[in-house]
């Protein structure tokens, strides 16, 4: 997500955060899950800045960033899938960045009502991109949105109204954003989304989580690395939980009636994603109403 913070977070700047999307948008690329429209420069001298760190922290601790970026990115693929095969027609996917899954999930499924939405900038850049390459349309949109405005034209409530005119179920995803608030921040958003889910049953909603090791070094060393990237990014970049049952207890306490925290290693052999050497850090959490 990028450009400036709304008024429900006034002093809190999370336009740093599209330094991240950038490099996630080509580690995509790199791995061809992306599309050409949606690379940048930036992104390609991200990535070969970042190679160095990436190939050494692969040694140390069996696993990086491009391992965790890969495995969640195609676990919630997996599971938007399973969504769609039970009904599901309407997909939102929130802090969009350069994700190539609206352009990936079109093309399969073209009858799919497709939309995407990031903070005002954001969201500029990656509509002018689909404009581009003739994507946008009545059934794939790019709207602005700010999770954290709690009314006006860019809150959940009303992107949500306007992107599905209807009670219909949806999928929410939101891959690569709730890291970079504290718990009490990002809660206020979950107890949101769970209501308005609510008044929709059937509807999904898929995130990321990554969890604090228990390793002393390793959990130091993620804590600094973590400060690091919340100064470059503005944000303040968090591990919310210890373990999958914390992490499943918070969001039914955020008013999820339905919550499996999914493990990596539960879809090794069954998808094509890298392996960690150690339990992987990241978890996909899948909620529903």
């Amino acid at each position: 997500m990028s450009t400036t913070p709304s008024k429900a977070n006034a002093g809190k700047d999370s336009s740093g955060i599209s330094f991240t999307a950038l490099y996630t948008g080509a580690v995509w690329h790199r791995h061809g899950l992306s599309d050409d429209v949606l690379a940048t420069d930036q992104g390609r001298w991200l990535y070969h800045l970042m190679t160095p760190f990436e190939a050494s922290s692969k040694a140390l601790i069996g696993g990086n960033i491009r391992t965790f970026l890969l495995q969640r990115h195609l676990i919630i693929d997996h599971l938007i899938e399973q969504a769609l095969e039970r009904g599901v027609t309407q997909v939102l996917e929130i802090a969009c960045g350069m994700s190539p899954r609206g352009i990936r999930l079109r093309d399969k499924h073209p009858l799919i009502h497709m939309v995407e939405a990031d903070l005002p900038d954001m969201a500029t850049r990656k509509a002018s991109r689909l404009l581009v390459s003739g994507r946008l349309g009545d059934h794939h949109q790019v709207m602005p949105v700010d999770i954290l405005a709690e009314s006006g034209e860019q809150s959940l409530e009303t992107v949500v109204g306007r992107a599905f005119a209807n009670n219909a179920p949806m999928i929410v995803v939101t891959e690569g954003l709730t890291g970079y608030f504290s718990l009490p921040v990002i809660s206020r958003f979950w107890r949101r989304l769970a209501q308005l889910m609510q008044q929709r049953p059937g509807s999904v909603y898929l995130s990321e989580s990554y969890l604090m090791p228990k390793q002393p070094l390793l959990r130091g060393s993620l804590k600094s690395l973590g400060g690091i990237l919340g100064a470059i990014t503005r944000s303040d970049v968090s591990f919310h939980f210890l373990n999958d049952q914390e992490a499943a207890e918070h969001f039914a306490a955020c008013g999820f009636p339905s919550v499996t925290v999914n493990n990596p290693t539960d879809f090794y052999r069954r998808l094509p994603i890298p392996d960690s050497r150690h339990d992987p850090m990241v978890r996909v959490v899948e909620a529903s109403s």
